[in-house]
């Protein structure tokens, strides 16, 4: 599995409103100026993530994206879907390499793994919300359970 640039972007653009909720709303040439992005990609992501009712937009000279619900309430499997629109490519559902073979009636002992992996990648991400990417490092390792690391 690779995560691809539409991924990571997504949830920088997600974790910077997370972290403004506060301040209104904030444009999507200012997110990509802090966060270092191209500009017309990270508004295309934003447009992805409204769609999906992870961010909102409101028009105007005062106008931008802010988060359409608390961080709390957003899964890091619900910004990677919107951005990448699905988190695990299972290459046989979407890309057949054989008409018989990949077909649903097809008989192929590989396409169980590869679902089952979408499915533990799947929980995974649906059980980390943006909040959590709000504590530092060391905490969010500690909630995904893996060790710390002493710098």
């Amino acid at each position: 599995m690779r995560i691809t640039t539409w991924a990571e972007y997504g949830v920088i653009c997600a974790l910077h409103l997370a972290r403004r909720t506060d301040e209104g709303p904030v444009t999507g040439r200012e997110i990509a100026a802090r966060e270092k992005l191209p500009a017309d990609y990270v508004e295309q992501i934003l447009l992805r993530l409204r769609r999906a009712s992870i961010v909102a937009s409101t028009r105007g000279a005062k106008g931008g994206y802010t988060l359409a619900r608390p961080s709390s309430e957003i899964t890091l499997r619900e910004i990677l879907s919107a951005a990448e629109l699905h988190t695990f490519d299972v290459h046989c559902d979407h890309h057949p390499i054989d008409e018989v073979r990949c077909s649903a009636s097809g008989d192929c002992s590989v396409r169980p793994v590869w679902q089952m992996l979408q499915r533990r990648i799947d929980q995974v991400l649906e059980g980390v919300r943006l909040s959590d990417l709000l504590m530092p490092e060391v905490d969010v390792r500690q909630r995904v359970g893996l060790p710390v690391v002493n710098a």
